[in-house]
């Protein structure tokens, strides 16, 4: 069946994630890395915690919470003009190089975002990127009241853009998201942007492993959880032609 919609998870798909690595070193000199990789880490735990909790609260919320927790965790002190300066980033995010000419590639296909993030947060991170000339839609799960991967927040692709699973590209580089989305039935695109023989090459080129290292070991690699994704690209480049295969 032809793909009629391409739709993109939001954070570390079309965004980097990375790029508030240097306004967390700036904020907390020698500890930006850390910082950078903890909340991350504890961002998504807590939305999943939450889900599991029947206890909602937005991503804004879940993502202010998380770097709460890593600072305390820490031990760092800070000013409330640093800590609202290191979550401002979030509204500023960086494209992956490629986002703007694949997603401009692939229509006249409907494109949508759909994202555990709020939708003031997601609103402003499009509208900062220049993305909301191409997207048609920017979906949050707020509208459900529960994150990813729960079935629910899936379901908001079909209500919003009015298509069936089948006719759906989803495209994420989160494996948790990708499982997800091959649970419910999408058609699935996993961006493998770090491979296994990549990790190992840089746990044995250090003695230590660093806390990006170790983000990447636990939140990069595909998951076992049954279902695999349809198809495994390097770089959202490779979309457009993968959606034009009969």
């Amino acid at each position: 069946m032809p793909i009629n919609a391409v739709v993109f998870d939001a954070y570390g798909t079309l965004y980097d994630i990375q790029s508030v690595a240097d306004v967390t070193e700036d904020a907390f000199p020698g500890y930006g890395e850390i910082v950078t990789q903890v909340w991350r880490i504890k961002q998504l735990e807590y939305s999943w915690l939450r889900s599991l909790m029947g206890r909602y609260q937005d991503f804004a919320a879940v993502t202010r919470d998380s770097l709460t927790y890593t600072l305390r965790m820490l031990g760092l002190a800070y000013e409330r003009e640093a800590f609202e300066r290191v979550i401002e980033k979030y509204l500023h995010l960086e494209l992956y190089p490629d986002a703007t000419s694949a997603l401009a590639a692939l229509k006249p296909r409907k494109l949508a975002i759909l994202s555990n993030g709020s939708p003031d947060m997601l609103n402003a991170l499009v509208r900062n990127s220049g993305l909301d000339g191409l997207l048609d839609a920017t979906i949050s799960v707020d509208a459900k009241k529960i994150f990813k991967p729960s079935p629910a927040a899936y379901e908001l692709i079909g209500e919003e853009l009015g298509t069936a699973p089948h006719e759906v590209l989803f495209v994420s580089s989160n494996p948790w998201d990708a499982a997800g989305a091959k649970s419910f039935g999408l058609n699935v695109a996993w961006i493998e942007r770090v491979t296994p023989g990549a990790m190992a090459l840089a746990c044995l080129e250090n003695e230590l492993v660093a806390p990006l290292t170790m983000f990447k070991a636990i939140r990069t690699q595909m998951d076992e959880l049954g279902f695999a994704p349809d198809h495994r690209v390097r770089s959202l480049s490779e979309l457009p032609s993968l959606a034009a295969r009969p």
